[in-house]
């Protein structure tokens, strides 16, 4: 059973391992709380956290009665306990941890970041070493997957993620909440070349990412919108600008991967995280896979964005290489994958 509370998603869902070393997911139940923060524009951890404790016992309910499993039928309970909202995290955690005790179960505490970098392998069967693009609202990351607890960062953020800046220039265009999708969607409405943007730390800095200066060009720009039109056009320029940013840092990273791993055959490139699933920026990635002799793998759009699936899936990959955590583990805001 895996359980994931770590922002405005509860979640609950039941994984079995199928033999080939990917999974057969009997129940993937997410409750999303979009209405709640709506009004907001943006998630409040208070209420989310509210919204966990209301739904979690419902939804972990309903993930064993559609999975036609019983507690005594697992081997385990996987919660996430970082990275993420602190108060939300022990909502999960300790509902897992509880379960786990009482049913003398095995727990399983689980980096969020980890469930994002091994969720591909749940419908696909994938070799190690990868290189892999996790993108979401609070994380954008390059990182080299050599195994399972076994991963080097390459490139990361120095300011905003990837998901956040869709985020907040949704919100500097009044687009609605959530910010992602919105973008995505009245972009198709836009000229993509209307605006020049800035693309920061663009030729340096490796595979580093910086999103502040752009997002603040977009709310300069915005000043001067006169049309909803003007309004489409800055969106599809922003995501553009966006797609342009990913693809030179993506380029980038394929190279220092093939430095650090002597391999020289097709690789894979795993893009995941709740940005993989927009259509644009999965385009121009396939695009630059073909070319660098990567095969680009996206999870489903059911395991893009946060879901308790990919929870029990590592937890899964964790209790058969016995890496139990100590029982001294505790909730964490963050929580880096690499050592």
């Amino acid at each position: 059973l895996g359980i994931e509370t770590s922002c405005d998603e509860t979640a609950a869902s039941v994984v079995q391992e199928n033999g080939d070393g990917t999974a057969k997911v009997l129940s993937n139940v997410i409750s999303s709380q979009i209405k709640e923060h709506r009004k907001f524009g943006g998630i409040v951890p208070e209420i989310a956290a509210r919204s966990h404790v209301e739904n979690i016992d419902f939804i972990i309910e309903e993930a064993l009665n559609k999975s036609k499993r019983k507690i005594n039928d697992l081997d385990g309970i996987a919660s996430t306990t970082g990275p993420g909202l602190v108060v939300c995290l022990h909502v999960g955690y300790n509902i897992g941890k509880s379960i786990a005790t009482f049913s003398k179960k095995t727990f399983l505490p689980i980096n969020h970041l980890e469930g994002h970098a091994l969720s591909p392998s749940i419908e696909n069967k994938i070799s190690f070493p990868y290189l892999l693009l996790l993108i979401s609202g609070g994380h954008s990351q390059y990182l080299i997957v050599k195994g399972i607890n076994d991963y080097k960062q390459i490139g990361t953020t120095i300011d905003d993620a990837v998901g956040e800046a869709f985020d907040k220039t949704a919100k500097i265009l009044d687009l609605g909440y959530p910010g992602g999708p919105n973008i995505e969607k009245f972009s198709k409405l836009g000229n993509k070349n209307s605006y020049i943007l800035p693309q920061p730390i663009i030729n340096r800095a490796g595979c580093n990412l910086s999103l502040a200066g752009l997002k603040t060009d977009v709310l300069r720009k915005s000043k001067n919108i006169k049309s909803n039109q003007d309004k489409y056009d800055l969106a599809a320029s922003f995501q553009e600008t966006i797609n342009k940013i990913l693809t030179k840092k993506t380029e980038v990273a394929m190279m220092e991967f093939r430095k650090k791993v002597s391999d020289k055959s097709t690789r894979p490139f795993v893009v995941a995280g709740g940005v993989a699933a927009n259509e644009t920026i999965r385009k121009s990635l396939k695009e630059l896979s073909k070319k660098l002799k990567f095969k680009p793998i996206f999870p489903s759009k059911e395991f893009c964005g946060d879901n308790a699936a990919m929870i029990a899936w590592a937890g899964i990959q964790r209790y058969k290489k016995k890496l139990f955590s100590k029982n001294n583990e505790t909730v964490r805001s963050r929580w880096p994958l690499d050592k």
